[in-house]
């Protein structure tokens, strides 16, 4: 719970939010417990969106792309002049950080509800900020302290600073334009990767390299500070759990650092802000190893995506506190008023597919339900029809449970992923869901390294133990009782065979027969001497089930197949094969679907858009070579020949938009003479 002023005083008439999605409506709902108007800027893509509807006034400012629309300061300049805004919040990317929309800002007379244009440039530079750092007396990561020239400069000061490095842009943000190379062949092949997915994100392609951590965890210090000279740090953020170098769950405070260390950080992070004559809100992100020495990474010049836990364990809205600093009054709390209550953690919820290496989805949500609950936060701009568009991050929200201490917290978080229905589009609700229970999260000890030390092979989804394959089968078993409830075809013994088949890799994990003796009277069904009931209307997406007493929450999607229902439970869904044993018996001779052979065709992974062709019709490739580099979310992929060959046929231009699985280039396999 957020703790308010005594008085809510309009610190402006009008605040336009020059962003969109859930940081919009975050920002709306301060001002509008303010009192204060509200203006709304969205492209034709986020027409009647949620952020849109809640803003008092909304001005369409362009086409889809950002850069033709969030990413343009006209347009945004002649909104404010035709909507009166007299402030203007930017959230977080597109312009938050853009010294040059500060500056456009204060000539047109327009309060930034940020830092200052000196602050911005300082800080929005890794190789400038380092110096600064330096020269404030804070710890900094080995590296070269410049920038990266070409291949041969990065290679030697790659040997010079030793393996692994960290290849990342001076301008980035967000898991752009970040690699970890390990040796020669991807320092040369990040750098590429990051120079081109930096100058595409922030018009900047400048490069450093620096030493990554041993058993590095990436902590945070929150930092407010006000024009009159009051600057104060809250409690870490716990931010390790990451994939391709962006967070997926954080917590706060870090089950890791001690009451030393949280001192220690936080007053280098508060010198580091005053030594830039930094006021607003600001994030100073810190590299911590095994043994808690801390070093600067870089410092976020604007509100930060993971905000809400610092304001769930200290009850203070930041929102409201920029704004306060923003209309030059001091902050409302001081340092001897922060304390820690209780442990928040936050879940990002994307629609992405974790079976498949994280690749991002696009399209309609066509079923959508918030989780409720004591302790729940959620932190979106979707609404179930929403669109997630292949322009914009595939975030859906940001999830968050607060309670009295790590174990409530994750505990409600487990409860609030098993209610959440996300439908239409795959999300990555499965590994966020088996990463809460896991106990090597759940004992604290991990690391940045976290996912790929737990899913070395790629995420699989939580694997069944027999207890729970049998538990599976039952509420499938029962759930088909159920539905034939409906059509009076109930006996009072069924018995059916079951097939559970996991997701991706996992395949059929479990073959068994089960029978279901029920009672209409009681509501009760007896499976293997366990007694079951089952609080479901048929075909609704929540299932609560009570196993011998015990309590469980599945989901149930209609799977579209006959005699098959898709169980997600522990998170991940499973579809169970329930049919009456005359049906199991004429299975075998039902033919195989017919399968196309792709092997000579280089598929789109993702939803994206083509930025690069790097070969042309009859050019000779090898196994694994670059042939396409894709975009999307804002993240570079290079697409590689599957076999060796002659390229045959390309199917796509640069500029194109394609879809999921839509085929780019066939290779013409080389004929091994024998």
């Amino acid at each position: 719970m957020l703790r308010r002023t005594l008085k809510s005083p309009k610190y402006f008439k009008k605040v336009l939010v020059a962003n969109r999605g859930e940081i919009a409506c975050r920002i709306f709902k301060t001002c509008k417990r303010l009192g204060i108007k509200t203006v709304a800027v969205y492209s034709v893509a986020d027409d009647n969106t949620k952020f849109v509807r809640m803003a008092d006034e909304a001005i369409c400012i362009g086409p889809a792309p950002s850069k033709e629309s969030y990413l343009r300061i006209p347009v945004i300049l002649d909104a404010i002049k035709k909507t009166g805004a007299d402030a203007v919040h930017p959230g977080y990317g597109f312009l938050s950080e853009n010294f040059e929309f500060s500056r456009a800002l204060a000539a047109a007379g327009v309060t930034f509800i940020g830092p200052t244009e000196r602050a911005i440039h300082a800080m929005g530079d890794k190789i400038q900020s380092k110096i600064l750092a330096k020269e404030a007396k804070v710890n900094t990561i080995p590296g070269f302290n410049g920038e990266i020239t070409n291949e041969e400069h990065c290679i030697k000061v790659c040997h010079e600073i030793g393996y692994p490095v960290m290849i990342k842009a001076s301008a980035g943000g967000g898991g752009k334009g970040m690699r970890v190379a390990f040796n020669d062949k991807e320092a040369v092949e990040f750098l590429k990767l990051c120079k081109e997915e930096a100058l595409a994100s922030f018009g900047d392609d400048r490069m450093l390299v620096e030493k990554f951590v041993d058993k590095p965890r990436h902590i945070e210090i929150q930092i407010i500070a006000d024009k009159n000279g009051n600057t104060l740090y809250l409690p870490e953020r716990e931010c390790s759990i990451q994939r391709r170098n962006q967070k997926v769950i954080e917590e706060a405070p870090s089950p890791f650092i001690n009451p030393e260390t949280r001192k220690a950080m936080g007053e280098q992070a508060a010198a580091l802000a005053r030594a830039v004559g930094y006021h607003t809100a600001g994030t100073v992100e810190m590299m911590v190893d095994g043994n808690r020495n801390f070093y600067f990474l870089e410092m976020n010049t604007r509100l930060q995506v993971e905000h809400p836990i610092t304001e769930e364990i200290t009850g203070i809205d930041i929102v409201e506190e920029m704004m306060r600093a923003a209309a030059g009054l001091d902050l409302s709390v001081k340092q001897s008023d922060v304390k820690i209550n209780g442990w928040a953690t936050e879940c990002r919820v994307y629609a992405e597919d974790p079976f498949q290496n994280y690749v991002p989805q696009i399209g309609r949500l066509s079923g959508y339900e918030e989780p409720v609950g004591d302790g729940v936060r959620v932190d979106s701009g979707i609404l179930e029809g929403s669109q997630i568009s292949v322009y914009y991050d595939p975030m859906i929200s940001k999830l968050v449970t607060h309670g009295k201490d790590r174990e409530e917290s994750l505990v409600r978080m487990k409860g609030a992923l098993d209610t959440y229905v996300v439908r239409g589009l795959r999300n990555n609700i499965p590994l966020l869901r088996s990463v809460i229970m896991e106990p090597v999260y759940a004992s604290g000890n991990f690391t940045t390294l976290y996912l790929k030390e737990q899913f070395p092979e790629g995420f699989q989804g939580n694997l069944l133990s027999a207890e729970e394959k049998s538990f599976v089968s039952a509420v499938a078993a029962i759930m088909r009782v159920k539905k034939e409830q409906l059509y009076g075809s109930l006996e009072s013994v069924n018995t059916f065979d079951i097939r559970i088949t996991g997701p991706a890799k996992q395949g059929v994990v479990s073959s068994s027969e089960v029978t279901v003796q029920n009672s209409q009277l009681s509501g009760e069904y007896l499976v293997g001497g366990k007694r079951f009931q089952l609080d479901w209307i048929c075909g609704s997406p929540k299932v609560k089930v009570t196993e011998n007493g015990n309590v469980h929450l599945l989901q149930y999607v209609n799977s579209g197949v006959a005699n098959v229902l898709t169980i997600q439970y522990q998170g991940t869904p499973y579809d169970v094969r329930v049919c009456t044993p005359l049906q199991a018996k004429l299975l075998p001779v039902i033919p195989p679907p017919v399968t196309v052979d792709l092997g000579r065709f280089v598929p789109s992974p993702m939803p994206g858009a083509i930025v690069n062709i790097l070969v042309e019709v009859g050019q000779s490739v090898k196994a694994g070579e670059d042939v396409i580099t894709l975009e999307a979310m804002k993240m570079r992929n290079r697409l590689k020949s599957p076999t060796k060959g002659t390229i045959k046929k390309i199917m796509v231009k640069v500029g194109q938009t394609v879809d999921d699985g839509e085929l780019l280039v066939e290779v013409e396999p080389e004929i091994i003479q024998k």
